[in-house]
Order: C-alpha cells, then structure tokens, then sequence
C-alpha cells in the first residue's frame, strides 16, 4: 500500500462517519451547504484537487493518487452532488484552456468551494443537437461581447457564482460546429435572469437561465474565438466520465450496500426474486467500477479517454434507475406515503422520482449509443 493511499484510508475511516459521511438513507436538509462542507474539509486534508497544481490549491500529485483515494473513498458518500459540475466539467475546462490569469483568479475558490460554477450550454432548441444553438455573442475580442438568447437544464444556476457559456459568434459560419465561442460569464451581471425548474421529486435540481445585452469583457475568452466547439468537447467528455466514473449521486438514488441493508431491516432479504435483483446490482456496480478502471489507466497512460465515457455514462444511468425500482420494491406502500416530520422518510420516492432524470444529463442515452454506434464501431448513421 503507498503512503497516500493509505493516509487517505486512515483519513476517510475517521472523518466519514464522524461527518456523516456513509450510506444513508436520510437526505440533508440543504444539500449545497453540506457538498461545500466536504470539499473544504477535502481540500483542507489534501484529497480536495489531488491532481491540480499547488499554485492553484491543489496537491500537485498526479493522477494515480487520485483514483487511489477515488477507490478508498467507494465505501463512503462523499456529499459532493451541488459541486459535481463545478468540480467535473468547469474545473478541468480551465484548467486546460483558461489563460494564466483566468486559472490565478478562479480555480482557488472553485476547488475550495467558495464560489459555485454552473455550465450553460443546452438550450431549448439545442440540447442533444448542441451545435445548432442560437444564444448570440456579438462583439470582438477587442471590445468584448453582447450575449443574448435562452439556456435551460443548467444544473445549479441559481447557486452559481459563475458559468461557462457556449455562444455562437459568427452565425454565417460554414458548419454549425463553427462559429461556436466558450465564455466565462459572472452569473451576477446585469441582464441575467435564473428561473428554477420545479422537478418532479419537488425539488429544483436545474433552471432556465435568460440573457439580456449581457456584456462579456475581452479577458473572459476562455480558448478561442469561434473555436469554442473544440472547448465544449474538453467539458463534454470531463462530464461524461464525472457522471460515470464517480458517486455524484451520493444520498440521491441508493447504492447496493444501502439497498441490502433496508432488505434486512424490512425482512425481506430472504425472498429470492428480490435476492436476485440485488444481485444484479451488485453486479452492474462492480462492473462500472471496471469501466472506471479502464478509464483511469488510459489516463494513467497518457491517452485520452475514448468510448468508455459514453459507456460510463450509459451503465451509470441504468444502474440508477434499477437501484431506485428495486429501493420502492423493498418498501412496498412507504415509498408513496411517509411521515414528513421524518427526514429521511422521502428517500425513497425521491430516488424513483430523480434516477430517470439521469438519462438526460450529461447527454441521452440515445446520444451516447448513437456517439458509441457511429464513432467507436463504424455503424452508418
């Protein structure tokens, strides 16, 4: 065992439970404060941004101390569901594109948690079909951009500090891909309005996010101008390996540890039909945490991640679904009606009601096998 794995474990065995930190089926009260509570206590202990350099708060170790404390951190819920974009998508999208300045200025309280950042890319007219978005940047690089137009599905927004806008920049451009520019964008500007979307679980995971002349200054460029399809693609596959290959869900659909667990409460551990599907879902863990193996040693080898993002992402989203059907099975009528003075109580309907949702984020299901159809094994479209 190296040292860091195993000052992680020492780490995770003592401050988990001490924090909560298991499974569990109660659900906090605010979710937020308690995701910001675990990444500065992560950061404070060095597990925070393991592989980030210490200019920028980070650890400065490199990848293989990262998926060391991602494995010993399994057994536990890390509450990191509010920062899974900010972390997964916006953090790794600066850190390869942002300029010196903009990595300085926004990656220290990004990674700490002190600011929230959001990803305004899907629109009403564009979410599995990006490229054919419409929100409008007119400007220059010299006097900077007017942004209007609508996003929508944008998970976090009405905590968001700040965002990563995709923008089109040049609507006659030869091809949709182009024309496209990445922006940052301080969510407090003048001309942005939040809309949150109340969910069928009745919360407001995501929102509708309007802009009205909102001006984008010259040094919130992130990559470059018209060359923003290329950027999108750097957050696209950060979130689609984030969202396959980590518990971003933790607390929100249960996994097989805490399904077994409730079986046993509720005495019907023994019957074999419900045996057999928990079964299958240790199984579908297990085999997602090999993807995520896969996934890893790529990185480990200096390659980019191919299909098994998609892959990733596909099994995860199933995973979920058939955990939160096998969760309302086991509790039967408690799944549908509880007391509310109870907080954990709603876990269960709250878990049926949110998994279907994940086969929309991070891009469909029926995108990822046509990506995985077309790219990876040469199907006609």
């Amino acid at each position: 065992m190296s040292s860091f794995r195993g000052r992680a474990r020492q780490w995770l065995t003592v401050e988990a439970p001490r924090r909560g930190w298991i499974p569990s089926e109660a659900v906090a009260a605010d979710e937020l404060a308690r995701s910001r509570d675990c990444q500065q206590a992560l950061c404070a202990a060095g597990f925070g941004a393991i592989t980030y350099p210490a200019e920028y708060g980070g650890a400065g170790l490199g990848v293989r101390e990262q998926i060391e404390f991602n494995e010993e951190a399994t057994a536990y819920s890390l509450p990191l569901s509010e920062l899974v974009v900010g972390l997964g998508v916006c953090a790794p999208t600066l850190l390869a594109l942002g300029t010196d300045r903009q990595k300085a200025r926004y990656l220290p309280p990004l990674l700490r948690a002190d600011e929230i950042w959001c990803q305004l890319f899907s629109e009403p007219g564009a979410g599995s079909d990006l490229a054919s978005l419409s929100t409008r940047a007119a400007g220059s690089a010299a006097s900077g951009w007017t942004v209007n137009g609508q996003k929508v599905w944008t998970s976090g927004a009405q905590h968001a500090d700040f965002g990563l806008l995709l923008a089109r920049t040049d609507p006659q451009a030869a091809s949709k891909h182009a024309g496209l520019t990445m922006f940052l964008l301080d969510m407090a500007a003048p001309g942005i309005t939040v809309r949150p979307l109340r969910q069928i679980d009745g919360t407001a995971h995501f929102n509708e996010v309007f802009f009205d002349d909102v001006h984008v200054p010259p040094q919130n460029l992130v990559g470059t101008v018209n060359r923003g399809w290329a950027a999108a693609l750097v957050s696209l596959m950060s979130e689609r390996v984030s969202l396959g290959t980590t518990r971003a869900t933790a607390g929100l659909v249960p996994d097989a540890e805490t399904l077994i667990a409730a079986a046993r409460r509720r005495g019907v551990a023994t019957d074999p039909v419900l045996r057999a599907e928990l079964v299958d879902i240790v199984i579908r863990e297990r085999v997602l945490a090999y993807v995520g193996k896969r996934i890893n040693a790529a990185v480990l080898a200096g390659r980019e991640p191919g299909p098994e993002g998609s892959i990733a992402k596909l099994l995860d989203s199933d995973l979920l679904r058939r955990a939160a059907t096998v969760g309302a099975r086991i509790h039967g009528p408690a799944t549908t009606a509880w007391d509310p003075a109870n907080a954990g109580d709603s876990t269960w309907s709250r878990a049926v009601l949110f998994a279907p949702g994940m086969r929309i984020a991070g891009g469909t299901d029926e995108i990822q096998k046509n990506t995985l159809a077309e790219r990876t094994l040469g199907l006609p479209r």
